[in-house]
């Protein structure tokens, strides 16, 4: 991807025209303030996103439904800073969650003492889902091969899977996730492809994997829309809305009271996840994410434009890590690192030029855009 000689920032928030889908207004502010605003007209950082009585009733009837239970619901861990706080708010609120954490191969050693210090501290059950290492390298290395955007599609996906495999096993009604508005508002579809799409997961292994996926958690369409949501009747809850969620607050208190530490960056618990946003987006694709997660910041009023701007100076890595991290990121996919640098310099490649679900693609937009614009970005294709 080519970045524009028209280069275009809001003037409101600092997403710009690396985003190839974003729009200005008249006035140059883009179209997520503008969504944000219509959508939060009143959004104060100090008050929750919905009312907190909505919240009430959610934790009385994941307590009553799970009663006979030995957990009432999972907390996904990954030793980041909004699932740590979700585990910290399912004790305060008297929860008995099974925290799973989805081992794909890639965590840091800060990760790990993470988590260790999370569930030690709140006294939780804690299971690790380990992958088949065989084939997530496989799939992992598939993907960078195919040059999309999104490749940590092979880690979203097995751990959406994994998490609904074990709460299927145990009878759990509810998956407890930090997903929210206040740090994750802006999220742009130019800059990846969903995790969802199964069929987008088998093209790309079929072309160029050596691995047939036998082991790898799947999530299929049949199972996310009809089979987990109505047969087994599980639902997730997004408890981070529910409540007032300043990141910078949060981070002090698990550093204070949890032993947390930071790791420098939105999802970088993982470093395949840190080597990918950090360098593959940046340099294969000329998209830095750090804009998003920042222009969600300045949104929610927990930072000003002018502080996203000076992190936006700061180098997304020091050049002694990042070829340590592409030495350590070669060795563990099983490649040279003039192998990796290779695939790194070949040219970007779209998802859908490698089979992909219509239907889910056609979903995505219509959410994102409205369904007009869906169509016809479908047609036009």
């Amino acid at each position: 991807m080519v970045e524009s000689l028209s280069h275009k920032q809001c003037s409101r928030c600092v997403m710009d025209t690396t985003d190839r889908e974003i729009t200005f207004d008249t006035h140059g502010v883009c179209n997520y303030c503008r969504s944000f605003e219509a959508h939060f007209p009143s959004f104060d950082i100090s008050k929750p996103v919905y009312p907190e009585s909505e919240m009430s009733a959610k934790l009385n009837e994941i307590k009553r439904v799970g009663k006979s239970q030995e957990y009432d619901c999972i907390v996904g861990l990954s030793g980041g800073v909004d699932s740590s706080y979700v585990a910290f708010l399912a004790k305060q609120y008297g929860l008995r969650p099974l925290c799973v954490h989805f081992d794909s191969g890639w965590n840091s050693e800060l990760a790990v003492k993470n988590i260790e210090s999370i569930v030690n501290h709140l006294g939780f059950d804690l299971f690790t889902y380990v992958c088949d290492w065989r084939e997530m390298k496989d799939l992992q290395l598939s993907f960078f091969k195919a040059g999309v955007a999104n490749c940590d599609i092979p880690q979203d996906h097995a751990f959406l899977a994994g998490l609904h495999e074990i709460a299927k096993k145990h009878n759990i009604k509810y998956l407890i996730n930090g997903h929210n508005v206040a740090t994750e508002f802006v999220m742009p579809m130019d800059w990846g492809y969903t995790s969802h799409d199964l069929k987008h997961i088998r093209s790309i292994q079929k072309k160029f994997g050596t691995q047939k996926l036998k082991n790898y958690p799947k999530y299929s369409s049949f199972k996310k829309f009809i089979y987990y949501k109505y047969v087994n009747k599980i639902e997730a809850f997004n408890i981070l809305n529910y409540i007032s969620y300043n990141k910078s607050d949060v981070k002090q208190f698990l550093i204070n009271e949890l032993g947390w530490r930071d790791y420098g960056g939105k999802h970088y618990e993982s470093r395949f996840t840190k080597f990918f946003q950090a360098h593959y987006l940046p340099y294969k694709w000329k998209i830095d994410k750090r804009k998003a997660h920042l222009a969600s910041l300045i949104m929610t009023g927990q930072m000003t434009k002018e502080e996203a701007l000076v992190d936006l100076e700061k180098p997304l890595y020091d050049s002694l890590e990042l070829q340590d991290d592409k030495e350590y990121i070669s060795r563990k996919l099983g490649v040279a690192v003039e192998e990796l640098d290779a695939i790194l310099d070949a040219p970007p490649k779209e998802y859908y030029e490698y089979g992909y679900s219509l239907i889910l693609d056609t979903l995505r937009r219509a959410l994102h855009k409205g369904f007009s614009n869906a169509l016809a970005h479908i047609v036009k294709k």
